[in-house]
């Protein structure tokens, strides 16, 4: 039975910018550095995102897509991690069209072409809506 997400995993160029990034517009934790050591594919850094599992590994940059990721912020919250995001100097990506009622979104890349999402709405909110 699956029980929840365990982990995400990143592969990222460097991992000083995936810390500085994960740290700079997530407030993640870092709790554990491979400095060196090779238990998996590559050097690695793992963090906390509030209680998500986050894994930063070494590794070639991926190409960009839509393919993402989206952490819940309550709308309070927006214009503060909006600050954060221009603050680092990330691409902020226009979102998709939205219809009223469906909640706010803001979409950016990391420094490895990870696309991000932060999002004030919900799952039952959204089904309402549609």
């Amino acid at each position: 039975m699956i029980e929840g997400i365990s982990h995400l995993t990143f592969i990222v160029k460097d991992l000083d910018k995936a810390k500085a990034f994960f740290e700079g517009v997530f407030g993640a934790k870092e709790v554990y550095s491979s400095d060196g050591k090779y238990f998996s594919i590559s050097e690695e850094k793992f963090f906390l995102i509030g209680d998500i599992w986050i894994c930063a590994m070494q590794g070639e940059s991926v190409e960009r897509s839509y393919n993402h990721t989206a952490f819940k912020i309550d709308e309070d919250s927006f214009n503060i991690y909006y600050q954060r995001i221009t603050d680092l100097g990330l691409e902020i990506k226009t979102g998709r069209p939205r219809i009223d009622g469906e909640a706010s979104s803001l979409y950016f890349y990391d420094y490895d072409n990870h696309l991000f999402e932060l999002h004030t709405g919900t799952l039952a909110n959204r089904l309402k809506v549609y």
